[in-house]
């Protein structure tokens, strides 16, 4: 008895990350899987009278988009924030912020992102008076792009009972003024929370960033507003073509939100969560949490199977950590948020516990922090494929690039961060890393031909979370001077860094992340043919249609 294809995909051109059969015409899927692969005719085959056809018109068809490193909670809130993405100077500024707080009367706190360090200014940090310039009458703040900086106006900090100061632990700092009261800068997750705390959603978004711990309290009407806007956030991801997510923080009540979310209207995208082991957690967390979390999610659409760490903050924040002292800052080299030998402790009991690390390391110092704590599980626990992962990655000293294949350690980078691209100014960044270090600044190039596995995301809401986007970024990146290298990767190399390889990274390079007969039908169909688009016009093509696990989760002619 002939068996017919729920769905086929045809008048494609198949991009299959499988390298045994790269390209194809046309996909058929049954269920939740893909049954075939192949030209027009094999497929057309398959189809049967109740069978979904679609005509993917010459587009780029390709395994759902992974996006590798992300917060999808703290997302979530910001697509219903201001968004400074690309606003220059005070007028631009008061005009937006002006025109936000007339449509939103009763916000207990006015929150905008993705503000530039010289949104401003390029050489005077802002303070708590230039943004009572802006609007005094109402709490405001406005969070860098890169969420480890924040700046608020003075009735902000009053509100927050931190004008006067406040004692927060180490690598965080309420900065003060000269006047002896706090000047408006907040940097990391310890100054920021009291001032988030004023919000709708009582800063319940950033814990699993900022303590990696639960609400104190929440009502049933604040946990239906949390769950709704993670259900939002989510359906934005399957509208880029994205079918799996990376989060980067975590904690039970995501989780539990999540795991709610799936056992009633279904989770639209594949969920990967860690447990955040922050420096002031006891070691033993790692098994009575982490591993229990592991063993009660760890289902393909919703997993808790790696813990995440922060070694260091941001270059813009003189909180990243660098071998040599930052090139602006004679006798500052920034400080770890961990000694090497708790971060090797961590490291070792996670690896114990058969649980993936992913640090989030920004200097060279930290690369080299982590890579050694990485060495140190390997020599205590012997050796196995961990698959832990260095996240950013923004320098690195030479010594280091061969370290990352000798040790299976995965590098995890964002081609939307490096200044000069996708918006972002060149200030102070080149300044404060000085010119000596700009040739292994973002390196992918030099890491990939060292044999490092690399993966691509946007580390949304740090950038703007559309793959297409982000692709085009990696594809179009220009160099700060002639003399230094290319660090751009080929096409197919940055595609596979969207696809496959975040599949590699999961443990699940057998069933996703790849186009092939009895994978997972997670799968993007793309309103152009990738191949044959210029670099610089990437951007413009769109995702037609999402499916994940053999569901449509998103369709553009429905969307409209």
């Amino acid at each position: 008895m002939q068996t017919f294809a729920d769905t086929i995909i045809v008048n494609a051109r198949v991009l299959t990350m499988d390298t045994a059969a790269a390209k194809a015409d046309a996909v058929a899927i049954s269920g939740h899987s893909i049954v075939a692969v192949g030209s027009t005719a094999e497929i057309q085959a398959l189809k049967g009278p109740a069978t979904r056809v679609i005509d993917a018109a010459g587009g780029t068809v390709l395994p759902g988009f992974n996006e590798a490193h992300m917060h999808i909670f703290m997302g979530s809130v910001g697509l219903r924030q201001l968004s400074l993405y690309k606003v220059k100077g005070f007028d631009e500024l008061k005009e937006k912020v002006s025109d936000y707080a007339a449509k939103n009367p009763k916000l207990k706190l006015l929150l905008a992102r993705s503000a530039d360090y010289t949104i401003l200014s390029e050489t005077e940090r802002t303070t708590r008076h230039d943004l009572d310039r802006v609007i005094s009458d109402r709490p405001f703040a406005m969070i860098a792009p890169d969420h480890h900086t924040a700046w608020a106006n003075t009735k902000a900090l009053e509100l927050a009972g931190i004008l006067h100061g406040k004692a927060v632990g180490v690598g965080n700092e309420v900065v003060m003024g000269e006047d002896g009261l706090a000047s408006g800068e907040l940097r990391e997750a310890d100054a920021m929370q009291p001032v988030f705390d004023l919000s709708e959603t009582g800063g319940r978004e950033g814990l699993g960033i900022g303590t990696g711990g639960e609400p104190d309290s929440v009502t049933p009407e604040e946990r239906a507003i949390d769950l709704e806007i993670i259900k939002d956030g989510l359906a934005y991801c399957a509208s880029l073509g994205i079918t799996s997510i990376q989060n980067m923080d975590g904690n039970l009540y995501q989780l539990e939100i999540l795991d709610e979310i799936e056992k009633t209207t279904g989770l639209p995208v594949r969920v990967r969560m860690p447990y955040h082991m922050k420096n002031f957690m006891p070691l033993a967390d790692l098994e009575e949490k982490a591993a229990t979390w592991h063993r009660r999610f760890h289902t393909d659409r919703l997993r808790c199977d790696f813990v995440k760490m922060f070694i260091d903050g941001v270059t813009e924040g003189e909180s990243a950590v660098f071998l040599d002292d930052y090139a602006h800052r004679p006798g500052w080299k920034g400080d770890p948020l961990f000694s090497q030998q708790h971060l090797n402790e961590i490291v070792t009991e996670a690896d114990r516990l058969k649980l993936p690390v992913a640090v989030h390391a920004i200097g060279d110092g930290a690369v080299r922090m982590v890579l050694d704590a990485y060495e140190t599980a390997a020599a205590t626990n012997g050796k196995r494929d961990a698959r832990n992962r260095i996240e950013h990655i923004e320098v690195i000293h030479e010594d280091d690039v061969p370290r990352f294949k000798e040790l299976g350690v995965i590098a995890s980078m964002q081609p939307t961060h490096p200044p000069g691209n996708a918006g972002l100014p060149i200030e102070p960044y080149l300044s404060f890393i000085g010119r000596d270090r700009w040739p292994l600044a973002f390196a992918w190039r030099t890491l990939a031909n060292a044999g490092a596995e690399i993966v691509f995301a946007t580390d949304w809401p740090v950038s703007p979370l559309d793959p297409m986007s982000c692709i085009h970024d990696a594809m179009t990146r220009k160099r700060w001077a002639d003399d230094l290298p290319d660090q751009r990767l080929t096409l197919a190399e940055t595609l596979a860094a969207y696809t496959s390889t975040g599949a590699h990274v999961e443990f699940m390079e057998d069933r996703k992340g790849k186009l092939k007969p009895g994978y997972l039908a997670d799968i993007v169909v793309l309103s152009a043919d990738v191949e044959a688009v210029v670099s610089e016009d990437l951007a413009s093509v769109r995702p037609v249609i999402t499916i994940c696990d053999g569901k449509i989760t998103y369709d553009r002619a429905l969307a409209g």
